[in-house]
């Protein structure tokens, strides 16, 4: 997979690309990840790449032919061109999913009141918010993306045995709805740990009541926490 991220802070990403998991897919050639920087794309005095809004009002709107300049330096065929917006669509594990089958994506980081909405129209194929909030700029926004993407791409983590039991992933009836839950509890060495045991059904051995277990806590846990994901208004 090939991901391309235009950004006016390419040193935001610099760090975390070269940490973790990320950074070993990309040494094994599994992922491609190049970062660009918007203003390389300017031509005008001082890298200028906004401007004031037609119109009035606060703030700078980023200009739609240094954009589109971008775009059409990185994109081929097949390419998705992603940008984070926080009126988008939201970013969910079923979204991540599905872009992670894409061979090329594009994520234009938005910036300062927003995009000329003309570059929107021709040259964006969706729109992400990571959540009912604003954030200074869309380099966080990319960063999450970025990271639930690729861990579901073949060969990133090493084993996808986990993956179909991760909170969001699971998929199952409840009340004649396909819902989606959270991950059921975890726990590890010591048995006891300040007075409080370990459940017992985990230390018998029993896979098949083990796995009755989980489904059950994940059903709990989520109606708990997440009861919109029971009714089905996060889907």
């Amino acid at each position: 997979m090939k991901i391309d991220i235009v950004s006016l802070f390419p040193n935001f990403f610099t760090s975390p690309l070269n940490e973790s998991l990320i950074a070993k897919a990309v040494q094994n050639k599994i992922l491609e990840i190049d970062v660009h920087n918007l203003r390389d794309y300017s031509n005008l005095p001082h890298k200028q790449v906004d401007d004031t809004p037609y119109g009035g009002g606060a703030g700078m709107v980023l200009k739609p032919d240094v954009l589109a300049a971008a775009i059409k330096d990185l994109r081929r065929e097949g390419s998705l061109v992603i940008l984070t917006e926080p009126t988008g669509e939201k970013f969910t594990q079923r979204k991540a999913a599905e872009l992670s089958k894409k061979n090329h994506l594009i994520i234009v980081c938005g910036r300062y009141e927003g995009v000329d909405q003309r570059f929107k129209d021709k040259y964006v194929d969706t729109e992400i918010s990571i959540g009912d909030y604003v954030l200074n700029g869309g380099e966080g926004a990319a960063w999450v993306i970025l990271e639930t993407i690729v861990r579901l791409v073949p060969g990133v983590l090493g084993s996808e045995a986990s993956l179909g039991e991760e909170s969001f992933s699971v998929s199952r009836s409840w009340e004649g709805k396909e819902i989606q839950t959270l991950e059921y509890p975890q726990y590890t060495r010591p048995e006891v740990f300040e007075g409080q045991h370990v459940p017992k059904v985990l230390l018998s051995g029993n896979h098949q009541e083990i796995s009755e277990w989980r489904k059950n806590q994940s059903l709990i846990k989520t109606k708990k926490l997440r009861g919109d994901l029971l009714t089905g208004t996060d889907q």
